[in-house]
C-alpha cells in the first residue's frame, strides 16, 4: 500500500530535501502535496524541479486546505504558528503528521499534545538515526557517570536558524537531567558572561554558536577531575534528518492516534539499558 505525502515549506532548503528524499525512497511512498505559505513566489512551481530531482508533477500550493484531502501524512518542518496551523487542519481530516519544527512554547505543545487524542503526531527535536541513538547513549552516560561529573552541551548551526539552542540540543540535556533525576528548567545554563564564580555541579550547560551553512553539529560533555567523555554528533547534510521523517511518516501511517517520536519510531523506546 502506497502512503501519500504532503509537505510544508516545500521550497525551503528542509522542504526540497524532503522532496528529494520522497523520490529516493522507493514506492511505498509518494509524494502528492507541496505547500507554501500564501504568497510565495514559489506558488505553482514544480516541486520536484525545486529540489532538483526534475518533474514530478506535484505543484507548489498555498493553502493545505487545498490538498488536505489528498494526503495521508503531513511532514511539517516550518515555524510554529504555521505547524499549529497545519495541525489543526489535519486533526479536521483525520491526517496524520510528522512534526520537525522546534521552538514551541509550553502552551503550543499543549495544543500538539491535545491533537494527539485525535490523530497520529509524530513530534521530534532531531530525525536523524545517529542523533536519536545518542540519546540513548546520553542516558547511559549519565546513569553511570552520575554526580560526578560536570555536564556541557554545545550545539552549532547555520546563521538561519532562529531558536537557541537548538531543540536537539534541548532534547539532550532532557534526556541527561531525566537521567540524574534534575529539573532541567531549575539546573540549565544559558552561556556565561562576566563573574560567574565557582560552577555548580548539579547545572547543565548550554553553549550556542551560529555561523555559516553548519547543518548541526552537537556535543554533550561529561568532564570528571582527570578524564572526560563526550559524545557528539555532527550532521554533514540536512538529508540525514529528511532520510528519518521519511521513515517516520511510513512508520506513522495508519497508527493509531497518540503522540510519538523518532525512539518509537526506531524502536529504541524497547531498549533497557
Amino acid at each position: 500500500m502506497t502512503t501519500r505525502i504532503g509537505i510544508t515549506g516545500a521550497a525551503g532548503r528542509m522542504g526540497r530535501t524532503l522532496v528529494e528524499a520522497i523520490a529516493l525512497a522507493g514506492s511505498e511512498l509518494e509524494l502528492v502535496a507541496a505547500i507554501e505559505q500564501p504568497g510565495s513566489s514559489f506558488l505553482g512551481a514544480d516541486s520536484g524541479e525545486l529540489s532538483g530531482q526534475g518533474r514530478n508533477g506535484v505543484p507548489v500550493v498555498g493553502d493545505l486546505s487545498e490538498v488536505i484531502g489528498k494526503i495521508d501524512v503531513l511532514i511539517d518542518f516550518t515555524v510554529p504558528v504555521a505547524t499549529l496551523a497545519n495541525v489543526a487542519e489535519c486533526v479536521k481530516h483525520k491526517v496524520a503528521v510528522v512534526i520537525g519544527t522546534t521552538g514551541f512554547t509550553p502552551e503550543q505543545l499543549g495544543e500538539i499534545e491535545r491533537a494527539a487524542a485525535s490523530i497520529a503526531i509524530c513530534k521530534a527535536s532531531n530525525f536523524s538515526t545517529g542523533v536519536n541513538l545518542c540519546f540513548q547513549l546520553l542516558d547511559m552516560a549519565a546513569r553511570v557517570l552520575g554526580d560526578d561529573v560536570d555536564i556541557e552541551v554545545y550545539e552549532a548551526h547555520h546563521r538561519h536558524k532562529i531558536d537557541a539552542p537548538s531543540g536537539t540540543a534541548l532534547s539532550m540535556g532532557q534526556v541527561v537531567a531525566s537521567a540524574l533525576g534534575r529539573d532541567l528548567d531549575k539546573v540549565a545554563v544559558y552561556g556565561r558572561e562576566g563573574q560567574t564564580g565557582a560552577r555548580s555541579r548539579e547545572t547543565i550547560g548550554f553553549a550556542t554558536v551560529r555561523a555559516g551553512d553548519i547543518v548541526g553539529d552537537h556535543t554533550v560533555t561529561f568532564a570528571a577531575d582527570g578524564e572526560r567523555v563526550e559524545i557528539t554528533h555532527k550532521a554533514s547534510s540536512r538529508m540525514s534528518f529528511a532520510r528519518g521523517a521519511v521513515r517516520a511518516a511510513r512508520w506513522l501511517a495508519g497508527r493509531e492516534a497518540g503522540l510519538y517520536d523518532m525512539q518509537d519510531v526506531l524502536g529504541l523506546n524497547k531498549i533497557e539499558l
